[in-house]
């Protein structure tokens, strides 16, 4: 039997349910609990963030997979919370949006060491909370080409991957060449990653799906709501239409078995707004919809949903 860890203990994959395998519970650069004009104070992103996770799990969601990195406001303890709260299985990652969210001590930190923080928190737990990480997050920092920095990273996340069966989620799924060289030279299998944000509007056109499907990788179609048909729209947005045109077409093309779906909302952002109108029940409350009226069946959605995230999610070691 296949298991996941999520914040309240290593469960078998079989009981996730339906999985939303990239989002955030709050998240926020490095210092936003410094901020003064977004700061919200615990109580009040609690009240933001229950209503939420309770809609989730009344359309039939049952794991959220918060993808918030080390230094971007994680806060194992008040997942832990959350979770029992609200009856959503929550799975904590570990690793880095980007290097360029990485603090000084992670940031001058050497690859033996960030591997051994990594499969720690895999392993053993997030500090003292008793709560172990599901996932490994890296990612491409601004600029969109990977910097030193984020290969020590990637790296070490994929040392960490191979000893622990965890698997590795990736923000953004652009200049691949580095990263997928790093993965090959340490053993890891490219089924163990996620690149992510593969269909958002900045990144999808230079993003190259089909080599990502030849070379046995997972692609994330993971930013679903973030419509330019928002009153203010992301500048990582896209139109609705021309994004699900995009998915329906991977889909044909036979890609589903390796199609992972998502909104990546904020439940509540951390030293920004955040988008408004945007939540993770876009998930059920128009992308379920819309990919119904493209013509994707119960079964395709059973796979893209909770067949596939279950057997990303397990531990493979």
């Amino acid at each position: 039997m296949t298991k996941v860890n999520t914040v309240l203990g290593t469960i078998p994959a079989e009981e996730l349910e339906i999985v939303a395998v990239h989002e955030h519970i709050g998240y926020g650069m490095p210092g936003s609990e410094l901020d003064t004009m977004w700061w919200k104070s615990p109580e009040q992103a609690y009240e933001e963030t229950v209503p939420k996770l309770r809609k989730f799990r009344e359309y039939g969601g049952g794991t959220f997979v918060d993808a918030t990195g080390i230094c971007n406001g994680r806060d194992v303890d008040y997942y832990k919370s959350l979770s029992r709260k609200t009856g959503v299985h929550i799975v904590a990652c570990t690793g880095f949006v980007g290097g360029d969210t990485a603090l000084p001590h992670f940031s001058r930190a050497t690859v033996d060491y960030l591997a051994k923080v990594f499969t720690h928190e895999i392993t053993v737990g997030i500090g003292n909370t008793g709560a172990k990480a599901g996932v490994i997050k890296v990612g491409v920092s601004r600029g969109g080409r990977m910097t030193d920095l984020d290969k020590r990273i990637y790296r070490a996340a994929a040392r960490a991957a191979v000893v622990t069966g965890a698997p590795i989620l990736t923000h953004l799924a652009i200049d691949l060449e580095p990263a997928v060289t790093i993965f090959n030279e340490e053993g890891l299998s490219l089924d163990r990653v996620l690149f992510g944000h593969a269909d958002d509007g900045l990144n999808a056109p230079i993003t190259p799906h089909d080599w990502i499907y030849e070379q046995g990788g997972r692609i994330g179609f993971d930013t679903f709501g973030y419509d330019l048909e928002l009153p203010d729209p992301p500048f990582w947005g896209r139109k609705r239409d021309e994004r699900m045109e995009h998915f329906v077409k991977l889909v044909n093309k036979g890609y589903a078995d390796k199609l992972l779906v998502s909104a990546d909302a904020n439940c509540s952002p951390l030293g920004w707004p955040g988008v408004k109108g945007h939540t993770i029940n876009y998930i059920f409350e128009d992308m379920i919809p819309d990919m119904r009226a493209a013509g994707i069946d119960d079964a395709t959605l059973k796979l893209l949903l909770e067949d596939n995230p279950a057997d990303f999610l397990s531990l493979h070691a």
